[in-house]
């Protein structure tokens, strides 16, 4: 009776006996789950939908901050790309997390300026696609930390898998990636969504099934422990390489290893937290999920962050960054135009140790390239 009540679209027989697909073009689908899924009345759904569209001062804020990030990784991806030094594995995985991390920060502001009154506007087919970009951005980010610790790992031990061709390894782990990102966010279209199992709906996504977002958090939490337990066999293989436990390429490998993993938690475990909630509990029992907003901004910083844990510690690095700002005109510092196109002399340890053992066949064992994780 609560279900007629909240829904009453949902409770005309014609509409019930349909199939999820033929009502992907229904617009009126999703003023009816929004109102149950929300707990809204149908006064606050008019209200909601009549409103001006208009950015809060919070998306404001989180429009500049994914501008930061579309901007910083865009620089990263002109600098490996304009600079053959960069031409390695570990480079291109980077540059394959800086496009992730690119696409995320774009989603997330067309996910931004989709919203509010604008929702209601969509039919469910164009609002799977705007959740599902964002999903598939932010997955194929993920997805691209666990690429870069799978390549540091193989790269240490010099483990043989995929045969003896690196570039071959290369591709398969970057396509992975991106096929199982897609897969992931797509799901909810292909047909794993709640339509016509209006109880099964997400509150903070009405359209998307409780078990589906059971599904990716779990997903997730496999990953964040799968790239802890690859980080921890890369500092023990470290560690044991040396005679000394305190020298210091092995704390800079544990410093490293900390910022990775700490980032990574302290940016999606809010959001984590909250999905959880949400696959268990009701928006009434449950205000934190009014502000999910928030977390979801949190875990979208992860995207800005890790081009700065990545690649701001090489030398290298920062020196085409400049070297790209000062070809843009954006930074000169007192020298002529004409230096930003000079050749750039490798000088750190992450340069040396790619090149060095692109080839090497034995594990890694030397304390200079302990470093290059």
């Amino acid at each position: 009776m609560t279900l007629c009540r909240k829904a009453t679209v949902l409770c005309h027989p014609v509409v019930a006996m349909k199939s999820k697909y033929s009502q992907y073009y229904n617009q009126t689908l999703i003023h009816a789950y929004y109102v149950f899924a929300k707990d809204m009345t149908w006064e606050e759904l008019e209200e909601r939908t009549n409103g001006k569209a208009h950015l809060s001062s919070l998306n404001i804020v989180f429009v500049i901050i994914c501008s930061i990030i579309i901007l910083e990784n865009l620089l990263l991806l002109i600098a490996v790309f304009r600079n053959k030094k960069f031409h390695t594995a570990m480079f291109f995985f980077i540059g394959n997390l800086a496009f992730s991390d690119l696409l995320a920060g774009s989603a997330y502001i067309a996910n931004i300026f989709l919203s509010g009154p604008r929702t209601f506007e969509l039919v469910p087919v164009q609002w799977f696609i705007r959740e599902g970009t964002a999903f598939i951005a932010l997955a194929a980010s993920v997805f691209s930390l666990l690429a870069i610790a799978i390549e540091r790992y193989i790269a240490i031990t010099k483990v043989r898998v995929y045969g003896s061709n690196r570039t071959c390894r290369m591709f398969l782990l970057i396509g992975t990636c991106w096929v199982t990102s897609i897969l992931l966010g797509g799901l909810p279209i292909i047909g794993w969504n709640c339509i016509n199992n209006l109880p099964e709906c997400s509150a903070l996504l009405p359209l998307y099934s409780k078990k589906y977002i059971l599904f990716v958090v779990t997903i997730f939490s496999i990953i964040l422990l799968s790239i802890g337990i690859l980080y921890v066999r890369i500092y023990l293989i470290v560690r044991s390489s040396h005679q000394e436990a305190t020298n210091s390429p092995a704390y800079a490998l544990l410093k490293t290893v900390t910022i990775v993993l700490g980032v990574f938690i302290v940016c999606w475990l809010p959001a984590f937290t909250v999905l959880l909630l949400d696959t268990s509990c009701r928006r009434l029992d449950c205000p934190v999920l009014s502000k999910a907003d928030i977390f979801f901004g949190i875990a979208t910083l992860n995207s800005a962050l890790n081009p700065l844990i990545y690649t701001l510690r090489s030398k290298d690095m920062r020196k085409e960054f400049l070297r790209v700002l000062c070809c843009w005109g954006l930074l000169t510092s007192g020298r002529p135009t004409d230096r930003c196109l000079v050749p750039l002399k490798s000088s750190s340890s992450m340069e040396h140790c790619t090149n060095k053992h692109e080839h090497q066949t034995t594990p890694i064992m030397q304390a200079e390239c302990t470093t290059c994780v």
